[in-house]
């Protein structure tokens, strides 16, 4: 019977502005010892952080492929990632709706069989070792440089985050593990003495049967960690082009964005998008999940006469030059109460509608809580996870919402749009913009009829200039 090779790929990707400049990091492990085999890590210029996620998984796939050049159909790779989408898409669970992640899985799924490749979704406190290459990435980047193996401390964060699940088992007799975790020592040691593959760059010491693995989670800040061998490489992991069409970074070091008011080129005028949450409807008072799964609520009394002030404070700005809007009644009849007051036309777009709350919709969070509380505890505990009933998590509502923002700001550079939609929307936009992290949705007061600011430049990042303003109302 041939040996069958085990690893463990843990990817991430990130983006701190979604799109923003970019990056991921992805780690080959040993599942008999935890023992990290092999790093990859790039900054990948201006990218959504699901096509760093994507790129991630192509470069742990890459790397572990590379480990065992010999293996053939006998090599088995279970990823680990704590991206939802990637995982249930990559699985076949989900379907691959957005045309620019359809090619990124495509070359994903071309670097080994998918019979070979099993996935599972993590918590991203047990993925800090690929979060912190793909950071360890970014922060290259926004220097000016390219990530080093050589500097890299994110194996320091392994053994406090990984745990000890194994990745489900494979045919093959006793040892196959221990026997996988040999061949990969000697492909590392072979690459030590001819040059590391492209985009691979083995873990100092993983070849030394006596190399000892760090214990604790952070070294002590009074002792430094040395530094490792340098290991010499032509190009990080795996080239993959943008498919986002993103405008380059700006001109200056290759590919970086560059920082700073001395240093920033005339990007010209941004894109800037006024948003403005819809008035009250009769739900809004008493604190009801208002979705789009449900109802679609009018405009109260209340909500009426807050359009309108809306409106006249919109046409005193004397910026707007386009107004776009979610398809539900309550913006659409907010809109169009500014539409009037401005003579301008109305989009629509579907992207901008509220969350779907499923089997929550109209209901208080009181009663939510009461009624479904194990599942409310996990929605509050994770952006990939559902309400109730078939609902949206807020991973998804980021991913379409994102979507419905490149394109408006691709059609109106240098030009000021009014956004009619709905609270989780705008908060999402602004986190977005701040590169803020899913739980800062819930730290975020945004009032009926509040309008809020964000401008986006040509290099891919955002200014927030406005949040929550509800001046004009009093």
């Amino acid at each position: 019977m041939s040996v069958v090779h085990q690893v463990v790929v843990e990817a991430d990707g990130g983006s701190r502005g979604n799109p923003g400049p970019a990056g991921y990091g992805a780690v080959v492990i040993d599942p008999a010892t935890g023992e990290p085999l092999a790093e990859a890590a790039e900054y990948i210029g201006v990218a959504t952080n699901n096509v760093a996620e994507y790129r991630g998984l192509i470069a742990g796939l890459t790397a572990a492929k590379a480990l065992f050049p010999d293996a053939g159909e006998a090599l088995r790779v279970h990823v680990r990632m704590d991206s939802k989408l990637v995982v249930e898409q990559m699985s076949g669970r989900w379907k691959i709706k957005h045309p620019d992640m359809k090619p990124l899985a495509a070359r994903a799924a071309a670097v080994l069989p998918p019979s070979q490749v099993t996935y599972e979704w993590i918590p991203r406190a047990q993925n800090k070792h690929a979060d912190r290459l793909a950071n360890e990435a970014m922060d290259a980047g926004r220097d000016g440089r390219q990530w080093e193996a050589s500097a890299s401390t994110a194996a320091l964060d392994a053994p406090g985050a990984r745990t000890a699940s194994a990745p489900p088992p494979v045919q093959g007799p006793p040892g196959d593990q221990a026997a996988g975790a040999a061949r990969a020592r000697a492909a590392l040691a072979a690459a030590r003495g001819g040059g590391a593959p492209e985009g691979l760059f083995p873990m100092p010491g993983a070849g030394e049967p006596d190399a000892p693995v760090p214990d604790a989670p952070v070294p002590d800040a009074a002792a430094p960690v040395p530094p490792a061998p340098a290991v010499s490489v032509p190009d990080p992991a795996v080239s993959v082009p943008d498919p986002q069409g993103r405008a380059a970074a700006p001109r200056g070091t290759a590919g970086t964005p560059q920082t700073g008011w001395g240093s920033a080129p005339d990007l010209g005028a941004p894109a800037t998008l006024v948003l403005l949450r819809h008035g009250e409807t009769a739900l809004t008072p008493q604190k009801r999940f208002s979705g789009s799964g449900g109802t679609d609520p009018e405009l109260s009394a209340t909500g009426r006469g807050q359009a309108e002030r809306a409106a006249e404070h919109v046409a005193a700005l004397g910026t707007v030059q386009e107004i776009v809007t979610s398809p539900l009644r309550r913006c659409r009849e907010t809109a169009a109460a500014v539409a009037a007051r401005l003579g301008l036309d109305v989009r629509i777009d579907e992207g901008l509608r509220e969350t779907d709350f499923g089997a929550w919709e109209g209901l208080t969070f009181g009663e939510v809580r009461e009624r479904y509380g194990d599942d409310l505890t996990a929605w509050l505990a994770s952006p990939d996870t559902a309400p109730t009933g078939g609902g949206e998590s807020f991973a998804e509502v980021a991913e379409r919402v994102a979507a419905a923002r490149d394109r408006i700001v691709a059609r109106c550079e240098g030009r000021t749009v009014l956004l009619v939609t709905h609270v989780t929307p705008i908060k999402t936009l602004v986190r977005l913009a701040l590169g803020a992290p899913p739980e800062a949705l819930f730290r975020m007061e945004l009032s009926a009829a509040s309008i809020s600011t964000v401008a986006y430049y040509g290099d891919g990042n955002a200014s927030v200039r406005l949040l929550n303003d509800t001046s004009y109302l009093r």
